[in-house]
């Protein structure tokens, strides 16, 4: 009974949110009109007279009822549709034949027999690939498409449980990269990339980024990477676009989907720090080393190798003192969507709570944990206002709350690498917090007494969008408009608090006594807008699209003013015209031709707006005779090619005009009180541009053997130029800062295949889709300062190519040293990293400085599998990366740094001693900065190439049978993994997060899926 009034109180919800989008053309849902396929008019009572009615009812398989189902007598133009019931009346002749269709249902025929009640049971459609891809502004055929696209759909990215869409895509398409730096919740994106370029984040259309969204929102994830497909976009095009695209409302029966999963999750790599004991005696040995007496007597070794004295000789191991080996995962979403031809809707509800490491402590009334919360509701509402005429407005709110303690997770991270665990107990005797005067911040303390932070994010954008077919004027003629809205608001609450701790020593008769060495202090509070963004987006635009026997033409102008106010800064806009032009001639020979000529507040007025034209030729050479009748096995083949100018906004704030800042005092004369006065800022650019790209991309698309075997290839090189950059030759002399100027250029080359083989045998079902992309590149030109030897000049590098000396192992011994080149100004010592002498000159010095790191292209991709069988299937992702080098380097890395009181860790028992000098590892170990050990060589490049299995699921669906009875349409259970297994080169270190900080998680949890 419960289940029946629930079911009923959404339904209601839901067609009332589509009553009022429609009730201004008095037309009652329950009671609908009959409106009849490809405009016809409704029969009228003459024309019906010589039939006579027949009724019934449609259902699904589970004995739900279809509304909307559209009912219509085969070859006459009479139609009706069903009732909320299901329950249809229609006019028709024994012997006739009733179509039954709607939406997301396979079409079903059923003859008339007078005098006898219909019952009819719809399927549910089996959905092949879409033959559109979600492109920019409209949608583009692939059968026409001439641009590199890729997409991936919703079914796919409900397979990897990730907060972020940007976790739901890593290495499912060809040409994007994405590194996952830190499993901090509510912090932990992805880093983006696109053929090497940050890309432009598109939501419905928009320039927005709201990649913290749940899978079940969005239809897709569309790649836009060559110049044909984000020309529109002007000088936002460089970087290519990621478009997510939400998902409509369509006509037919209400269908309600409820999803909840929860889970653990757990660290994927935590540092290995050593014990107090280890840790002692390398750092007599670090000490020995420098020259210097030992630190710790050999009774203080004893004591902390045997934990005798846990106050005065403690060994604590920080991260299980202050971190939760799991913590859990919960996520539940709503979705509701359905429609009639008036108008169509989906509305979703979405919660998230993600929860952390860092424990908490009851004695707290007020959470200083780490965690996440997130809120999210949509509605998409389309209506028809007449049959020419339709509307859409879209809602989507977000809430965001994200938990910290008072010295926030980073801080409680940090200290992890700057506190050894022999440093103080976390606790004293009386209870009071370990300290000392090398250490006056205990941890424990920085987490559960040191107060809490709440962070609040808020999100609301309204979407309006009015759209009109002209064909009365022009067959194929349309013009629209929309609006968008967006307002951020991200604000901290802080309410923190100093605390004391204490050092226990023992007086002479033995009693205890504690020395303080900091003072606590009562709650402060404040609180602080950190961002506060608006964002209002405007658009008209106008399409015409005409088929002409073989010929086939689609034209779109457009016009935008994307304007932006950040902050207290001055609102900025970027807005223009665009347009493009699509021929196709018997969908053999293909012509896309693109454009944009709009322009940015960011520069100056005489230079404000450019031009960027782009073109793209394809031929499908399967249409060709010699093909089309010939290779029945070949379904597809495709040549495409497309070359053109993007451009990117990277000006800063009015970096082209002049500032005057206010200078400090200056004294005239016997004046006491100094003069205030003004002082010149950084140099302005007054002839500030954008960036711009020519790019080239070839491609092929094959599918053969019944569309089984799909496959996707792209050959790119982009040039870009024209890149901000300073200018390398510059003197200090002038003693100011000199500007940006567009002198840098650089070239980004790379192949990309997507491939897809999917097959049935029986009942068993199953797909392999491998991808695989190659990025090289180069810098062409840049402002540098003339170099003595060749193997110093960065020009014609990689971009972002590090430099450094190259390192030739460890010196062994004092004759070794004697005989090599000798580092300027540095006395090494056995076990110290010995350095190439490039130039043969006797010492090590900068013109031995030379590319380090790895030249090689990046080498990733993905393997994207699964199957399924009698209700059971399964999927997984693996994402690689090869040829990638990572710089390790500070106290996540190197032993006893800071002021020599720091970390250190398991690898550095494999440093170089005398005894060791053949197998060491990592050079002789030393205290704080060692000026030869820690130049920026080679010796700390490491490889950092992985296997990850980023997800895996298994499923199994219900059988009709049971679900039937308990009248769901579908019911699904399924469990997921999530960074479960790497493997990687970089030993003891995660590849994606290896500085220390908050580390990435491995997730498994477990989920149902139930449909009404």
């Amino acid at each position: 009974m419960r289940k029946i009034l629930l079911k009923r109180v959404l339904q209601k919800i839901s067609l009332t949110l589509v009553w009022l989008a429609v009730i201004h053309r008095g037309e009652v849902l329950a009671n609908a009109p009959n409106y009849l396929h490809n405009g016809d008019e409704i029969l009228t009572s003459h024309q019906q007279a010589n039939q006579s009615p027949v009724t019934g009812t449609v259902t699904d398989i589970a004995g739900k009822p279809l509304i909307d189902v559209n009912v219509q007598v085969k070859s006459k133009n009479i139609s009706t549709q069903t009732d909320l019931d299901g329950k249809f009346s229609i006019n028709a002749n024994a012997g006739d034949v009733l179509i039954f269709s709607v939406v997301s249902y396979q079409k079903k025929e059923v003859a008339v027999e007078l005098g006898k009640t219909i019952q009819v049971t719809l399927q549910e459609a089996v959905t092949d690939l879409p033959k559109v891809f979600n492109s920019l502004y409209v949608p583009q055929k692939r059968t026409t498409n001439t641009a590199a696209i890729g997409e991936v759909r919703s079914e796919e990215l409900t397979k990897t449980v990730s907060t972020y869409i940007n976790g739901t895509i890593a290495g499912r398409l060809a040409g994007l990269q994405a590194f996952q730096g830190s499993g901090e919740p509510g912090a932990d994106n992805y880093t983006v990339t696109l053929r090497g370029q940050a890309p432009l984040f598109m939501l419905d259309g928009v320039p927005q980024s709201f990649s913290s969204i749940n899978p079940e929102q969005i239809e897709s994830v569309t790649v836009l990477k060559d110049a044909v497909s984000t020309a529109m976009l002007g000088m936002r095009s460089s970087g290519g676009v990621i478009q997510l695209t939400t998902k409509k409302g369509a006509e037919g029966a209400q269908r309600i989907s409820f999803t909840a999963l929860s889970g653990l999750q757990s660290p994927l790599n935590l540092p290995n720090f050593l014990n107090a004991y280890d840790y002692s005696r390398l750092y007599n040995e670090a000490l020995a080393n420098d020259g210097k007496a030992p630190a710790y007597t050999q009774a203080d070794l004893d004591a902390y190798r045997n934990h005798t004295d846990p106050i005065g000789h403690p060994d604590v191991d920080w991260q299980k003192e202050i971190l939760k080996s799991k913590s859990p995962y919960n996520r539940f979403d709503l979705a509701i969507s359905g429609g009639r031809k008036v108008a169509r809707y989906f509305v979703d509800l979405d919660y998230l709570n993600q929860q952390g490491l860092i424990k908490t402590a009851d004695f707290n009334t007020y959470n200083t944990g780490v965690g996440y919360k997130r809120y999210i509701f949509r509605s998409n509402v389309d209506v028809d206002l007449s049959k020419d005429v339709s509307t859409y407005l879209n809602v989507f709110t977000r809430i965001q709350n994200q938990d910290q303690p008072g010295n926030s997770a980073s801080n409680i991270f940090s200290s992890f690498r700057a506190t050894p665990n022999n440093a103080y107990p976390v606790l004293n005797d009386n209870g009071t917090l370990g300290g000392n005067r090398d250490y006056t911040n205990n941890i424990y303390g920085q987490t559960v007494y040191s107060g809490y932070q709440p962070q609040y994010f808020r999100d609301f954008r309204v979407d309006l969008g009015l759209k009109a077919k002209l064909d009365k004027i022009l067959p194929g003629l349309w013009v629209a408009g929309r609006g968008s809205i967006n307002a951020y608001l991200a604000e901290t609450i802080t309410r923190t608090k100093a605390f004391a701790t204490y050092q226990q020593n023992a007086n002479a008769q033995g009693a205890a006594g504690y020395q303080q060495f900091s003072n606590p202090s009562t709650m402060s509070n404040a609180i602080e807008i950190t961002a506060q963004n608006t964002r209002f987006y405007t658009e008209l635009s106008s399409g015409w699209s005409k088929k002409i026997g073989d010929h086939e033409l689609q034209a779109l102008l457009l016009g935008n003013i994307d304007n932006v106010t950040e902050n207290s800064q001055l609102p900025s806009y970027v807005q223009g015209i665009s347009g493009k032009l699509s021929y196709n001639y018997q969908e053999k020979y293909l012509l896309d031709v693109a454009l944009a000529y709009n322009g940015s507040l960011a520069y100056p007025k005489n230079n404000r707006y450019g031009f960027f034209p782009a073109i793209g030729l394809g031929w499908n050479i399967k249409q060709e005779d010699f093909l089309k009748n010939t290779a029945s096995w070949l379904n597809i083949l495709k040549l495409r090619a497309s070359y053109g100018k993007t451009g990117n906004n990277n000006a800063g704030y009015f970096e082209y005009n002049k500032y005057y800042a206010s200078g400090t005092g200056y004294n005239f004369g016997e004046a006491v009180t100094p003069v205030s006065g003004v002082q010149e800022g950084a140099l302005n650019n007054p002839n500030l541009t954008w960036e711009k790209a020519l790019k080239f991309n070839g491609g092929v698309d094959a599918s053969m053997f019944e569309n089984k075997l799909s496959i996707s290839a792209d050959y790119f090189i982009d040039s870009y130029y024209d890149l901000l950059q300073s200018i390398g030759t510059n003197a200090q002399v002038l003693g100011n800062a000199y500007p940006r100027v567009n002198i840098g250029k650089q070239r980004y080359s790379g192949l990309e295949l997507q491939l897809t083989y999917s097959n049935k045998i029986g009942k068993f079902g199953y797909f392999i889709s491998p991808n695989i992309s190659t990025l090289k590149s180069k810098v062409t030109y840049q402002d540098e300062v003339q170099r003595k030897y060749s193997w110093m000049q960065r020009t014609g590098m990689p971009v972002n190519q590090a430099f450094g000396y190259q390192a030739d192992g460890l010196y062994q011994s004092a004759q070794e040293i004697a005989s090599s080149a000798v580092p300027v100004g540095i006395t090494p010592q056995p076990g110290d990293i010995k350095f190439r002498d490039l130039n043969q000159d006797g010492t090590i010095d900068e013109n031995d400085i030379t590319a380090i790191g790895g030249t090689k292209p990046l080498l990733y991709g993905g393997l994207n599998l699964g199957a399924n069988w009698k209700g059971f299937d399964f999927s997984a992702l693996v994402q690689g990366v090869a040829n990638r080098m990572v710089y390790l380097s500070g106290n996540s890395y190197w032993e006893f740094q800071g002021s020599g009181k720091e970390q250190a860790y398991e690898h550095h028992l494999n440093r170089w001693t005398p005894a060791t000098a053949a197998t060491a590892t990592y050079p002789r170990l030393s205290i704080g900065r060692n000026l030869n050990n820690q130049q920026f060589s080679s010796y700390w490049y490491k490889p950092a190439n992985y296997l990850r299995l980023r997800s895996i699921e298994l499923g199994y669906t219900l059988p009709v049978s049971i679900i039937k009875k308990i009248r769901l349409t579908r019911a699904r259970i399924f469990v997921n993994g999530y960074n479960l297994f790497t493997t990687t080169q970089l030993n003891g270190l995660d590849p994606e997060s290896y500085t220390g900080g908050y580390p990435v998680q491995k997730l498994i949890t477990a989920g149902v899926n139930i449909n009404l």
